[in-house]
């Protein structure tokens, strides 16, 4: 099953030592004694106060003695409407086929989405991630009235794992990841993942007891852009 990525532990200690201390005043062994972690080597904890910053949890300056902390979201408030538009970050974890499932559902945080929340459609990102999609079994789906083509990037809602008939889904069969219409087909006997698209896919049949997940529903589409 897909997950949202965890933060490492080490991560999660500096992270809430932020909000009590400014870290580019702080050394990395005083870290290390602050996040109650005094055995673990400076290079350790330098590594992962770096990938905070590489996913933008944090912006340091040593230089200036200067720490930022990034808000899960940011209110910026000019835009073409006047109204006041909400940026999320939502991390980009993977890859799954819009064809066979024959690609490999391993979490790999790849960074940040910043998106609209009206792209979303919600006023909070709380269990959403990105999947990067690959093929093109799903090019006549909707979501939104958009597409789901070879290259864009959806939005997958974790905590929705219960689909209803036609949704469409992210499924996790055998460790492998795609991207499906959901139908419940239970009066036969079977679960049915079947393909949207200009293309001849065959559907895949599974029966209800099955090794398989549903990982989420697909609510939002991001579309490669055509340049």
């Amino acid at each position: 099953m897909l997950h949202f990525l965890p933060m490492h532990t080490i991560q999660e200690k500096l992270l809430d030592l932020s909000k009590r201390q400014n870290l580019a005043k702080a050394s990395l062994r005083e870290m290390a004694k602050l996040i109650g972690m005094p055995e673990e080597p400076a290079q350790k904890i330098k590594h992962h106060l770096l990938q905070l910053q590489r996913k933008g949890f944090l912006s340091i300056d040593r230089d200036k003695g200067v720490m930022h902390r990034a808000a899960a979201t940011s209110t910026i408030a000019r835009n073409f409407g006047g109204k006041n538009t909400s940026l999320f970050s939502i991390p980009i974890i993977g890859t799954a086929n819009c064809g066979p499932a024959t690609i490999f559902a391993e979490e790999n945080f790849q960074g940040f989405l910043r998106v609209s929340s009206r792209l979303v459609g919600r006023s909070r990102p709380s269990g959403l991630y990105v999947i990067r999609t690959d093929g093109s079994s799903m090019n006549r789906a909707k979501v939104n009235d958009r597409t789901i083509e070879d290259g864009d990037m959806v939005i997958v809602d974790g905590n929705s794992k219960e689909p209803r008939e036609n949704d469409v889904v992210l499924a996790i069969i055998d460790g492998n990841a795609t991207i499906k219409r959901f139908i419940d087909d239970r009066d036969n006997g079977q679960i049915v993942l079947k393909a949207d698209s200009s293309f001849d896919y065959d559907p895949i049949y599974l029966h209800p007891d099955d090794d398989f997940q549903i990982s989420g529903k697909i609510i939002a589409v991001i579309k490669k852009p055509k340049i």
